[in-house]
């Protein structure tokens, strides 16, 4: 292992880092909160709501592949002061906005300018960590994530009517430039360090992390079901809550903060079990066979239930599609350490392009089926119903790729 931080060192920068991405969490989920706001303010209908909401992923996903390239060979804390400060332009550009193009082309400077929040830290700790606190600091990068969005709901809905939403960008434009400040003090240089294999190392290609089984076999459940799940936790549980259970704005504020509060547990519990499961020959994609299945039974539960589906049955969701999170970790530790950035915005951008498009495609569908003329609760059923189908093909096709894996593996 090159460059292993002492522990102390090692808590700093995680914790510098957990700051950057705690607000890139809380900009991601915020469409959710003010949904109600947006929508009465600029005439939004749910296909409007879908795609500004997903603009931030969009810009999240441009940025991915020539990210990947810039980490590998200018190392974390360069990447992410520059795209921080496209993040509060973004902020900014929101905060200004007049009409629906405004906001949307806002969210996609947001999205690129935050896009390196996580994926930065991560880089560092493929070469800074061993493998198991690898796997820990990813699962409470993500717990940290959690707060952001915990601060997205309750928090929000408190402040909006002492700062208003565009008050609300100010602010985190304002955050945001305090995170940059302490990444330049605190988050070490990088060191080139010859590639251990030629083949990966400083040439900017993904050919070969493309055709790497081990990462094409994570693809399907990264588009559809970790995406799905970001999608939902980031926008689609708010307008249900509201539209379909019958939630005022403020209680659905309320819903969400239940849902990222139950996230936030699960990922610190994660990252309390996942060295004690790797040492036990627990790997993460024999736990993702096993655990996200119980997914699929939440969300076909969420659809039966309808009206009576509340907060409580979207907080299980979420956190039963929290087994499809070790794929991230694990897909790194698949490759060099050489390769890791690449390894790391490629899965990203398989996530996030999954994000936006089932973000924007529920909002679609719950447009589209009131060609058949049924309520608004049965539309929203009947979008969720369908992301549920697509769920459940994308498991079918990970669980093939991994039985046969496992089945052509010696020993």
């Amino acid at each position: 292992m090159i460059d292993v931080l002492a522990p102390r060192t090692a808590v700093i920068v995680f914790l510098t880092f957990a700051l950057a991405y705690f607000l890139s969490a809380l900009l991601r989920a915020i469409t959710a909160t003010l949904s109600p706001t947006l929508s009465g303010e600029m005439s939004l209908n749910a296909g409007d709501l879908g795609l500004l909401a997903g603009g931030y992923f969009f810009g999240f996903a441009l940025t991915q592949l020539p990210l990947g390239n810039w980490l590998d060979r200018h190392g974390p804390r360069t990447v992410v002061l520059w795209f921080l400060g496209v993040a509060v332009a973004g902020c900014a550009a929101f905060a200004l906005a007049t009409n629906f193009a405004g906001l949307l082309a806002a969210r996609v400077l947001t999205g690129m300018g935050v896009s390196a929040c996580l994926m930065a830290p991560l880089t560092g700790y493929r070469r800074w960590l061993t493998p198991a606190a690898q796997m820990r600091a990813n699962s409470w990068m993500l717990m940290t994530g959690s707060f952001g969005m915990v601060a997205a709901t309750l928090p929000v809905q408190w402040l909006m009517p002492l700062t208003g939403w565009r008050g609300l960008f100010w602010v985190l434009a304002g955050l945001i430039l305090l995170s940059m400040v302490g990444i330049w003090f605190m988050v070490p240089r990088w060191r080139q360090t010859p590639p251990v294999d030629a083949s990966i190392g400083p040439a900017p290609g993904y050919g070969l992390i493309w055709r790497h089984p081990y990462f094409r076999q994570m693809v399907p459940i990264g588009f559809v079901n970790y995406g799905g799940m970001i999608a939902v936790q980031t926008l689609w549980a708010g307008p249900w809550m509201v539209k379909v259970a019958g939630y005022t704005p403020a209680q659905a504020a309320g819903g969400l903060f239940g849902i990222n509060l139950s996230m936030l547990c699960t990922f610190w519990l994660w990252g309390v079990l996942n060295p004690h499961l790797a040492r036990h020959g627990w790997r993460p994609e024999r736990l993702i066979a096993w655990g996200l299945p119980l997914s699929f039974g939440v969300l076909g539960a969420i659809v039966m239930l309808g009206a009576d589906a509340g907060w409580p049955m979207w907080a299980l969701y979420c956190v039963s599609c929290t087994f499809v999170s070790l794929s991230q970790p694990a897909v790194a530790l698949a490759l060099p350490a050489e390769a890791a950035g690449r390894a790391l915005s490629g899965y990203n951008l398989v996530i996030f392009g999954g994000v936006f498009v089932v973000q924007w495609g529920i909002g679609l569908l719950i447009d589209a089926l009131g060609v058949f003329g049924g309520s608004e609760v049965a539309r929203y059923r009947g979008a969720i119903a369908i992301f549920g189908v697509c769920g459940v093909f994308a498991y079918a096709v990970f669980l093939h790729a991994h039985l046969r894996r496992a089945a052509a593996a010696p020993g």
